[in-house]
């Protein structure tokens, strides 16, 4: 029995080693090729929102003030830059963008606005755009120190 055996899992292996002969680039169906050359070229096809700069100090002001810095960017793709929304960190933090489409190679600006009222000290926040990119969100910062007001009473 044991010398059956031993010839027996050699022969078992020896089926199971040669009988994938085939290759696997033969087993792609050029539809699929197809489908996915398609998929490549819709991602190239997308737009492309290239900023002048992302973040922006606005270095120290009094606690109160509101400040504003616009945003500078480039549709550098290939199809209408289309911002669904541009959302600050917090209430303090207020944008205002381009509603329209912009077109591949046009410039837009995006206002983004602090009200530093009740908000002392270092301040960081952030605005997040939804756009129709590939990523589907780009990401601006602001900072500024807020001289804290003066306190009266005692």
């Amino acid at each position: 029995m044991k010398k059956l055996m031993l010839p027996t899992m050699l022969a078992l292996f020896l089926i199971f080693t040669t009988s994938c002969k085939d290759k696997a680039t033969d087993k792609i169906q050029a539809e699929n090729l197809e489908i996915a050359a398609n998929n490549s070229l819709k991602i190239a096809d997308l737009p492309v929102m290239t900023f002048s700069k992302v973040s922006h100090d606005f270095g120290t002001i009094n606690e109160g003030e509101i400040v504003k810095h616009p945003f500078t960017f480039t549709n550098t793709g290939n199809a209408p830059l289309v911002i669904i929304s541009a959302k600050g960190s917090c209430g303090c933090t207020v944008s205002d963008w381009p509603k329209e489409p912009i077109a591949p190679g046009a410039v837009g600006t995006l206002l983004v606005t602090f009200n530093s009222n009740g908000k002392p000290n270092l301040q960081t926040k952030q605005v997040t755009i939804t756009a129709n990119t590939e990523k589907g969100k780009e990401t601006l910062k602001i900072k500024a120190m807020v001289t804290p007001k003066h306190k009266s009473g005692r």
